[in-house]
């Protein structure tokens, strides 16, 4: 099975079921469908450590340099099956900086608790204002159809 990415075709997994696609930035990543159990480093050293790097040959604009070069840059982190991909700049250094950063901003978002919201009212002043301003715009559309005679 493939996915479109980029006017490139990327192979994804047979069990693809398990897998979830997300389309950013004109990339895409695919991850497990898990729940997060266990913390992961989002240091440079541990992403260093934990995570496989390939290169590829990126398309789009930049000439001769980025269609002739491996400017492309993937990274696979091990521990969380968690894949990014960076493709926008014409050298391999900037692109890998990217991947990196772009690593760890997915495993902070991942780790992330979310804190339950609690239902809460609007307060007398809010509820006021509101009205305030419905009544200005009921009455400013009144005097738009009221002919002066």
């Amino acid at each position: 099975m493939t996915a479109q990415s980029d006017l490139r075709s990327t192979r994804v997994s047979p069990n693809f079921h398990l897998y979830r696609c997300i389309v950013t930035r004109g990339m895409l990543f695919v991850e497990k469908e898990m729940g997060v159990t266990e913390l992961h480093a989002t240091d440079r050293e541990s992403l260093e450590r934990d995570s496989d790097m390939e290169f590829f040959i990126a398309s789009g604009p930049g000439g001769q340099h980025r269609n002739k070069v491996e400017t492309g840059v993937r990274l696979h982190h091990r521990p969380s099956g968690l894949i990014v991909t960076a493709v926008e700049r014409r050298s391999q250094h900037a692109n890998r900086e990217a991947a990196y950063e772009r690593m760890a901003e997915r495993l902070e978002e991942l780790q992330r608790v979310e804190t339950p919201r609690h239902a809460t009212r609007p307060t007398m002043g809010s509820r006021t204002r509101r009205l305030e301003t419905k009544k200005r715009a009921g009455l400013r559309k009144r005097l738009r159809s009221v002919s002066p005679e």
